[in-house]
């Protein structure tokens, strides 16, 4: 049983409505779609787990090591490796007293 009408006038009707709402379909769909890239673009990435503040000028000397996403290690922090946190905290370099990488290093 066909539940299309039998004739050309009827039919190209609804063809033409047809390709006029998968034209709306097709535009909502961009628009969900642009959505979803933004809100995945507003999302922070994590922060690293270890950053070595560095000092203002061309050098960019160590002068801290924090835990990653401690507040006072300002924006000159560069992320780097547990290792590399650890080795700059027994080389001399200060540990952040406020987030204590030191204690999560294990290192106290």
């Amino acid at each position: 049983m066909n539940d299309l009408p039998p004739d050309v006038s009827r039919l190209r009707v609804l063809e033409t409505w047809l390709q006029i709402t998968l034209a709306r379909v097709r535009e909502q769909i961009a628009v969900a779609e642009q959505c979803a890239a933004q809100k995945e673009r507003a999302i922070p990435p994590p922060p690293p787990d270890w950053v070595i503040q560095v000092s203002i000028g061309g050098e960019g000397q160590p002068i801290a090591v924090h835990v990653g996403g401690c507040r006072s290690a300002g924006r000159r922090a560069r992320p780097v490796s547990r290792d590399q946190a650890m080795h700059a905290v027994t080389e001399g370099v200060e540990p952040c007293a406020l987030c204590r990488p030191d204690t999560e290093l294990g290192l106290l």
